[in-house]
């Protein structure tokens, strides 16, 4: 039995593990796979009482069922963005009149979302946010006008939640709302696309030209977006680590086997860096599982994880390269500029990495964030390079 995890945990461990094996081949497309998930009772685990979720489970549980997730091969969720991030904000800071119109769909896989944070202006510096929404004379209603970037799952998602600036003039933190917005409205919301180095489009600009969000969709009230949009970004970081961390394993002992069957395993410096990418995993492991929870002495953990894993993947991505040699840099035969194209594994893991210390928070921002709120160093002057 590991650290943290009680015999409870591992029969729900077990239970997991027996449904993912069952059902994990039924998924025909992704949203169908969502709306699986939520028949079972396997969305809303970490909700809090209320009626609103599914099944009850532990912290540590939810741990247990993001991980065996991971392992068992199931499909990339659709509809993690609502469940992981949108559900628990209206937990605390939602009406009961949100609470009840958009946590049982998103508990039942039926409406999926997606995050209208970032902008072509304002990625990691969230509060330089530009897209507004003005309110209709009748009351009823905003319209918001702006674009937002690097849209996860835009392409699919029913609805966005969308940080927007409220009050005419108002600068940084201030004047800014979190607005929940439907993405069926054709002529007024737009998503294209952004093709990415593998050939993939996981992100999406989406453009809005006056896209209504009714009033009482205001999550936490006019002008409290900020703290709103804080808060959500703590939730960002939690249970998921762990279950990334499932991934990585996989990734870092393909990069194993491929150093045994190129023969680079012979060379000792490459022995050296798979080894230090083991241990660095697993200390990551051990303090994801240490700051389990959090607390206000562990203000810093999300931005610390952030910092160690997205150096870590990126220095996994190279070894990946490293250790198959000159076939490394060899592509699809087929590929066209106009076409998709297929990479294998680990020219995935290699080209996508490189966005790792970018998306989410570049690790400048993240050190900036240890600096100034865990260590209480000085602020960086606005306008500093």
């Amino acid at each position: 039995m590991e650290f943290g995890f009680t015999a409870e945990d591992e029969a729900f461990r077990a239970e997991c593990r027996a449904w993912l094996g069952a059902h994990a081949g039924d998924a025909a497309d992704r949203r169908s796979w969502e709306r699986t998930l939520g028949k079972a009772g396997w969305i809303g685990l970490g909700w809090a009482s209320g009626g609103w979720g599914n099944r009850t489970a532990s912290l540590t549980q939810q741990v247990v069922w993001a991980e065996e997730y991971a392992r068992s091969g199931a499909p990339p969720r659709s509809g993690h963005i609502g469940e992981n991030l949108l559900a628990p904000t209206l937990i605390a800071h939602g009406t009961e009149e949100q609470k009840a119109r958009f946590l049982p769909p998103i508990a039942a896989g039926d409406e999926l979302w997606c995050q209208g944070y970032s902008e072509p202006g304002a990625g990691s510096d969230l509060a330089g946010v530009r897209t507004s929404a003005v309110r209709d004379p009748g009351g009823a209603c905003y319209r918001v006008t702006g674009q937002k970037i690097w849209t996860s799952l835009a392409h699919e998602a029913d609805w966005c939640f969308v940080l927007a600036r409220t009050e005419a003039g108002s600068r940084r933190h201030h004047g800014l709302s979190f607005l929940l917005v439907p993405m069926d409205q054709p002529g007024r919301i737009e998503v294209r696309p952004i093709r990415q180095l593998t050939g993939a489009s996981d992100f999406n600009e989406v453009f809005f030209d006056g896209a209504r969000a009714r009033v009482e969709h205001v999550v936490g009230g006019e002008g409290s977006g900020w703290r709103v949009a804080m808060s959500l970004l703590g939730f960002e970081r939690g249970v998921s680590t762990l279950a990334q961390q499932i991934g990585f394993a996989a990734e870092l002992g393909r990069v194993v086997r491929a150093a045994v069957d190129s023969g680079a395993v012979r060379d000792p410096l490459v022995r050296e860096r798979l080894v230090r990418q083991w241990a660095e995993l697993r200390v990551m492991r051990w303090n994801a599982l240490r700051t389990l929870g959090g607390s206000a002495a562990q203000a810093g953990a999300p931005s610390v994880a952030k910092l160690l894993w997205g150096g870590w993947h990126q220095r996994l991505g190279e070894l990946a390269m490293q250790v198959r040699g000159a076939v490394a840099g060899v592509g699809p035969v087929d590929w066209s500029p106009s076409a998709p194209y297929e990479l294998d594994a680990m020219q995935q893991v290699f080209l996508f990495s490189r966005a790792d210390t970018i998306y989410g928070g570049s690790d400048q921002i993240q050190r900036t964030i240890i600096a100034e709120r865990v260590l209480g160093l000085p602020r960086e002057p606005e306008g500093a390079s």
